[in-house]
């Protein structure tokens, strides 16, 4: 089930079409129901700046590489990420690191998470469910700069609001018919809307290539890593996005297809680093137009 939603929302059929049109009335109720949300919702106002990394649709957009950007671009501020921790097998708040200290396992923050605080020496990474919570805390801490990660549907906040666009969506639906938590035109309501390809780029990187690679990995719409994928690739074992991984079962896959190494993203490493298993890393970056920063920076010193 799962993958043919997966399917609906990225690489549609024709026949993929029929169900999406048959959960329209559903789609229109719940994309109502989110533009009343955003129209009668109070915003908090909070006594540090508060930038939010977010986009319109499920699944990876880059969020995660552009929040590491922004925070090491801001690193001589006391920067706080405050993230909902998707995937983790916790509840409440948890302090993922303190100024570069990482106080968590991987299964109490979330994969990405956990990537943001390996990821950044200085800062600190929270994880609560409840936005406004994680805020104070993190004020509480000392932040003097405060990145929501995925908050663009946090209409309760008042914030600076970057939203993350992918190139081209085959399917402009709202859920379940298709990828979009709100209408397309909700952008509107955004300070920067910022396009792939236009405003910031991705490129990747790769460490320990072997001849024979095994990719796995647990990402939404795995198939965006079709066109970065290098040359010695055997094999593809797709999991849902944020699930663990089985140290087993990674070996026996691997005897299976008789690969030399494991191929995978530095979000799905971070939950197979104690396993000692050879493994070839695809590493994500964004390069980013300077006029992001700039612009960023006049909220924070406005």
């Amino acid at each position: 089930m799962l993958q043919f939603f997966e399917t609906l929302f990225y690489r549609p059929r024709w026949y993929h079409w029929i169900v999406g049109i048959a959960l329209l009335p559903l789609s229109l109720l719940y994309a109502m129901g989110m533009y009343l949300r955003r129209m009668t919702s109070n915003k908090k106002h909070y006594t540090v700046p508060i930038i939010s990394v977010g986009n319109l649709v499920i699944g990876g957009s880059g969020k995660t590489p552009f929040v590491i950007s922004v925070a090491s671009h801001f690193a001589s501020r006391e920067v706080t990420i405050e993230s909902r921790g998707y995937g983790r097998r916790s509840v409440g708040l948890v302090e993922v690191s303190r100024r570069g200290e990482v106080l968590a396992s991987v299964q109490q923050s979330g994969d990405e998470p956990m990537l943001m605080a390996l990821s950044l020496p200085s800062a600190s990474v929270i994880v609560s469910e409840d936005r406004g919570v994680g805020i104070d805390r993190a004020i509480e801490l000392g932040a003097e700069l405060i990145i929501l990660d995925d908050g663009f549907n946090r209409v309760e906040i008042s914030k600076l609001e970057i939203l993350l666009e992918p190139q081209s969506l085959p399917n402009i639906m709202t859920l379940p018919s298709g990828p979009f938590r709100e209408f397309g035109w909700s952008s509107r309501y955004a300070h920067l809307n910022l396009k792939e390809d236009i405003d910031f780029v991705r490129i990747v990187e790769y460490e320990n290539l072997s001849p024979k690679m095994l990719l796995v990995t647990a990402i939404a719409n795995p198939h965006r890593l079709d066109s970065y994928l290098p040359d010695g690739v055997i094999a593809e074992v797709y999991l849902a996005d944020h699930a663990y991984f089985d140290r087993s079962k990674l070996i026996e896959m691997m005897e299976l297809h008789g690969a030399d190494s494991i191929l995978t993203t530095q979000k799905d490493w971070v939950k197979m680093s104690g396993f000692k298993l050879p493994i070839s890393l695809m590493k994500l970056k964004l390069q980013i137009k300077e006029q992001v920063f700039t612009d960023i920076r006049s909220y924070i010193d406005a």
